[in-house]
């Protein structure tokens, strides 16, 4: 019997009804499809039956992945490596749909990953679907002027479009979780705001939310050098705080610190 590892963060999807849900969010027949920790395959099962065109999956776990291979042979392809140093863009020459039970631990880091790597409009992917601890989740979809909305919010919602689909409680797991879960679906923008380099946004978001409970004043001074023309020309009032500030602000700071950089 497989026991699930604390430290790769694995808690295995066993609700039949949950997983029918996650695979009534996208229609995936004919489609090329990638599992992110796909553990013993409760959902990889359930996703063949639905006749995708392709199916890849990545497991860190060597045991898993052995298992994989026993319960599925050639029906799908295992990539036996840590998501995080697999370079997406070789995985397949078409867009993928991809699935993920994310590890809790890594979560966060995935998504920014994959978010902040793409280029232009050269999404690698169709849709993701995927996993989240619920409080994780919460800041994804978070709001400005509201009390989860920050980093994770703006760079989530630069280049993608994102939608709750449920919250997901501790028994539908192996081992239960201590907290609930939360899928939610993403889309890639058509049209979202073109910066040249992604750690410019990283950057403002980071600096502006060392502080979030002070006013802006001061990170804003710390990044430009206290020049208040650009202030002036984006309408800033810098006696808010950094959560009053909405997605198109940052954005836009973003693109004001590139060309001081320049």
């Amino acid at each position: 019997m497989i026991k699930a590892k604390k430290s790769l963060g694995q808690n295995f999807l066993i609700d039949s009804n949950v997983i029918t849900k996650i695979l009534n969010t996208v229609n995936i027949f004919d489609q090329s499809i990638l599992e992110i920790g796909p553990g013993t395959g409760n959902l990889t099962q359930k996703i063949l039956k639905k006749n995708p065109k392709k199916i890849i999956v990545i497991e860190k776990d060597d045991k898993l992945a052995l298992l994989l291979k026993k319960n599925f042979g050639s029906k799908i392809e295992i990539i036996n490596k840590d998501v995080l140093k697999v370079n997406e863009k070789l995985l397949h020459n078409e867009r993928l749909i991809v699935f993920g039970n994310l590890p809790y631990n890594i979560s966060t880091e995935i998504l920014c990953k994959w978010i902040l790597n793409i280029k232009n409009q050269n999404f690698w992917f169709s849709h993701l679907i995927l996993m989240f601890q619920k409080e994780v989740a919460d800041r994804i979809i978070a709001l400005p002027d509201s009390k989860n909305y920050g980093r994770l919010s703006i760079i989530s919602n630069w280049k993608l479009y994102i939608k709750k689909i449920c919250d997901v409680k501790p028994s539908s797991f192996s081992p239960k979780p201590k907290i609930d879960s939360t899928i939610l679906y993403f889309e890639p923008k058509q049209n979202f705001f073109k910066l040249n380099n992604s750690k410019s946004l990283e950057k403002i978001t980071r600096i502006f939310f060392n502080h979030r409970r002070k006013m802006i004043k001061k990170p804003y001074n710390l990044l430009f050098n206290k020049n208040l023309e650009i202030a002036k020309k984006l309408n800033i009032n810098l006696n808010l705080r950094p959560q009053n500030l909405d997605f198109e602000t940052y954005f836009k700071l973003a693109d004001e610190l590139e060309k001081l950089s320049c």
